[in-house]
């Protein structure tokens, strides 16, 4: 099993670490700050430090079959058993974070059901189901800057299956359901505007989103309308 570093401190950028299995191009680690790819969020990467100054390159992580490891592709993995030093690719991942808190508070803006959605570095998009296909994207852009600008807290808190079965209002998106088995899920909570499941990385305050620009606004059906959103860096 590998420990998911990520899940509890988003700012972790190094952190020491043993190889447990090896395999051709990956290899697992006991814990890990690469963030597996998974609800629309893209794999890190970064390298591995090897004792003597050596470095691999990560270009992937992603969880293996089990889903309780996670595995790092690199080329020619070392030994089960070799000590690493993990150094996460921090600029990436930080985009990462300030795309997907803004995906969050874009839905927040677009209060309908998620059809679908993907985090970019630097821009993201999410798919909604509208009835109404007339959006305007300065005005709605304004509604996701007003709520990046209020300086909202994001936070994490667990609640149980169960929790989540009576609260099935939770749930925003259609396609991606929450992961389930283990016996609790893992809520993102900004603010008081929003509280949903999630098991991504996020920034700490909505305030480090920064600028941000709806950039496109696609019709992809009767009723689906795809909203690509931006960073303004």
């Amino acid at each position: 099993m590998t420990t998911p570093l990520f899940r509890d401190d988003a700012y972790l950028t190094s952190a020491d670490g043993v190889v447990t299995e090896a395999g051709e191009g990956w290899l697992s680690l006991d814990r890990s700050v690469f963030y597996a790819a998974g609800g629309g969020q893209p794999g890190d990467t970064g390298r591995l430090e090897l004792d003597g100054g050596d470095a691999l390159a990560v270009t992937d992580a992603r969880y293996g079959e089990d889903r309780a490891s996670i595995h790092l592709a690199v080329a020619s993995p070392p030994p089960a058993g070799t000590s690493v030093t993990q150094h996460l690719d921090w600029p990436r991942r930080y985009r990462l974070m300030r795309v997907h808190t803004a995906l969050h508070l874009l839905s927040v803006a677009l209060p309908y059901p998620v059809t679908g959605g993907q985090i970019g570095d630097g821009d993201g998009r999410l798919d909604f189901d509208i009835p109404d296909p007339q959006l305007d994207k300065d005005a709605l852009a304004e509604r996701v800057q007003d709520l990046v600008d209020g300086a909202h807290a994001v936070t994490t808190e667990w609640i149980t299956d169960e929790e989540l079965d009576a609260n099935p209002d939770l749930v925003k998106t259609m396609a991606v359901k929450p992961p389930r088995g283990s016996g609790r899920v893992r809520l993102v909570r900004i603010g008081s505007v929003d509280l949903q499941p999630c098991g991504g990385t996020h920034v700490a305050s909505t305030a480090e989103v920064g600028r941000v620009a709806v950039t496109k606004i696609e019709k992809k059906g009767r009723q689906n309308r795809r909203v690509r959103l931006s960073l303004v860096d």
